[in-house]
């Protein structure tokens, strides 16, 4: 019994190393895989929120991020396919892309609050002014 469930062990444990497909040709490396699928789904929220912005201009985002990487859906399909036949791998490039995807978050929101205190700076220095103005117009004598 203990010889089964060592070899049933055993066994689970290889398949889940196992390659499920051939590599594919023109697979896309895996860190320009994490990049695509970066930009696919900033593209993608964006679809969401500016469809009509994308089609005044009549953009299609995956024509755009398939041109940007140089490479076409075929590529794109066959080199995800191949990933997620290897879920540990692919979940490590989903968890970068998530990462990437935080990064430029926190970018941003530090770019905000920087403007903000560069705004309310701004502010206060013409409320100083205004109030200096008003001062003087109102302390000087005939």
């Amino acid at each position: 019994m203990k010889n089964s469930f060592s070899f049933v062990l055993i066994a689970f444990f290889m398949s889940c190393n196992e390659q499920l497909m051939e590599k594919p040709d023109r697979l896309i490396p895996r860190d320009k895989m994490v990049s695509v699928l970066k930009d696919l789904a900033l593209v993608n929220a964006a679809k969401t929120t500016n469809i009509t912005r994308l089609r005044e201009k009549n953009l299609d985002p995956m024509v755009y991020v398939f041109e940007k990487y140089d490479i076409d859906s075929v590529q794109f399909v066959e080199s995800d396919r191949y990933y997620a036949s290897l879920p540990v791998e692919y979940e490590k490039i989903y968890q970068e892309v998530e990462a990437e995807i935080q990064k430029d978050i926190d970018v941003l929101k530090e770019a905000e609050a920087r403007q903000d205190s560069l705004e309310r700076l701004e502010y206060e220095a013409r409320q100083a002014e205004r109030k200096a103005a008003n001062q003087a117009a109102t302390d000087s004598l005939p």
